[in-house]
């Protein structure tokens, strides 16, 4: 049988050979480029959907793009070789970089135009500039791709390329959907500007083109399917094993770290024994203050569907409700940290550098990604004021705190009750005055009274048990080959 295998093979080897003889001697080069394109496809068509090589393209600062790095760890370690595509700027996950089967390809940013030109003409010219590299980095700089991913948004022009490539090299091509494009565009220039509609046409068109479908809530799931007939399966975001509750002494060392550079976690007075919430004894080692600090936490992109102005409105009533000494006068101090890099950075800085607080200390860090978990391990409570333009997406930043056991106050929206429980794991609320209520009453007494933060604690236990790797392994890992 297998000489007989081998047999065949020649003769098709010579068939090939005889036939482009031909078609030489014939003039006809036109159609002898066709058929030895056609046969360069065909060979990479026999083990496409089969293989495990997978390019993902993100089109965003890879860094910044947790979900799409925890995606890139989980394909590797199922010993897939990969490629993924996208922006630098920030650090990318520790697994990632040290990674060997992980390449990444770093794109240009778009060059930067005079600013007295069309909005529109800008647009449509970093959108070629982007297809020019997409184009370039899939077909000359990475390895036959058996498998696409791609992150959506943004949509324009990463579905239309993947598809293309999808063609080209008979992948299998997936969209993991984070939320919807023209959402997004249509916070910036109206939800009637044309544009926007040609990007909901151009999402819709392009995403049914795809083999596959993850999305992020099961909101977003009946969503796909009743408006787009898309079927896609719900892959919550979940909290890797590096999100857990930081221990004491990684505590101390951490404040101590932060304190050199943001005087809000420091002590201001014996450098290396004391922090503002933590000190190391000679005796019993590192302890907690008994009159220490709340930390409160958030993590922002600093984007315009994250309003600051209330997190700063309710720290304003909460500074006056201590001021006051009324029934809730035994609130502690508190340190509020809001991390994250965006546009909008500089502007609440700028507010904030106004603010004359007594009571409470706010600071506004980068962390590296391995401070990050350290430090939502560390706090005592978190807020999230993400708020989905399509109202269809849950803020990942709540999945990280969840994870570290942290409890978070969250500002309402469509789906959020599909993370966040009210009165169970957290607390949900729709205004600055809510959300000052809500500090005042979880904060009194702290630290010695804090019985509601340690039930929510209590509750989170079991959403700590169920972790990426499990949830990638049982969603997609199951459908890579159908």
């Amino acid at each position: 049988m297998g000489k007989l295998k081998h047999v065949d093979l020649i003769l098709q080897v010579s068939l090939i050979i005889f036939m482009e003889i031909y078609l030489y001697f014939n003039g006809l080069y036109s159609l002898m480029f066709v058929t030895i394109l056609f046969l360069y496809m065909a060979s990479g068509f026999r083990v496409a959907r089969s293989g495990s090589q997978v390019c993902i393209i993100v089109l965003g600062d890879i860094g910044r793009s947790p979900r799409m790095q925890y995606h890139a760890i989980s394909f590797a370690k199922l010993k897939f070789d990969v490629d993924i595509i996208g922006y630098g700027g920030s650090v990318p996950h520790p697994d990632l970089v040290q990674n060997a089967s992980i390449k990444q390809h770093i794109l240009r940013e778009p060059p930067s135009l005079p600013q007295f030109l069309p909005k529109i003409f800008q647009y449509v010219v970093k959108v070629l500039f982007q297809v020019c590299q997409l184009f370039f980095v899939l077909f000359f700089s990475i390895r036959w791709p058996s498998h696409i991913m791609v992150q959506n948004p943004p949509s324009i022009p990463t579905l239309f390329v993947a598809w293309c490539a999808r063609i080209i090299y008979g992948s299998k091509y997936i969209i993991d959907w984070h939320n919807y494009g023209y959402t997004i565009l249509g916070m910036s220039v109206g939800s009637q500007h044309l544009l926007v509609r040609f990007a909901t046409w151009f999402e819709n068109f392009f995403g049914k083109k795809a083999d596959g479908h993850f999305c992020v809530t099961n909101a977003m799931k009946e969503d796909l399917k009743k408006n787009w007939s898309i079927k896609a399966n719900t892959l919550y975001d979940r909290p890797p094993e590096i999100f857990q509750e930081t221990a004491l002494k990684q505590k101390h060392e951490l404040f101590l770290k932060l304190s050199e550079e943001y005087s809000s976690f420091g002590d201001g007075s014996t450098r290396g024994i004391k922090t503002a919430f933590t000190e190391d004894t000679r005796s019993s080692g590192v302890v907690e203050k008994s009159q220490r600090p709340a930390l409160l936490i958030s993590s922002t992109s600093w984007t315009e569907d994250e309003d600051f102005s209330i997190l700063l409105g309710a720290l304003e009533k909460y500074e006056k409700a201590k001021e006051l000494g009324d029934k809730l006068s035994h609130l502690p101090p508190l340190v509020c940290a809001i991390t994250g890099k965006g546009p909008q950075k500089k502007y609440y800085q700028d507010i904030i550098a106004k603010k004359s607080f007594k009571h409470v200390k706010i600071c506004t860090p980068w962390l590296t990604a391995e401070d990050y978990p350290l430090l939502l391990g560390a706090a005592d409570l978190g807020v999230c004021l993400h708020t989905s333009s399509s109202g269809l997406d849950l803020p990942m930043k709540v999945v990280d705190m969840f994870g570290c056991g942290l409890p978070v106050c969250a500002i309402n929206f469509n789906c959020l009750n599909e993370l966040v429980k009210h009165e169970e794991n957290g607390l949900i609320f729709q205004n600055e005055s809510e959300l000052a209520e809500q500090l005042q009453v979880l904060l009194c007494g702290f630290p010695e009274k804090k019985t509601k933060l340690q039930t929510f604690r209590e509750n989170l236990k079991s959403f700590q048990e169920y972790r990426w790797e499990e949830s990638w392994t049982n969603t997609v890992k199951p459908t890579l080959y159908v």
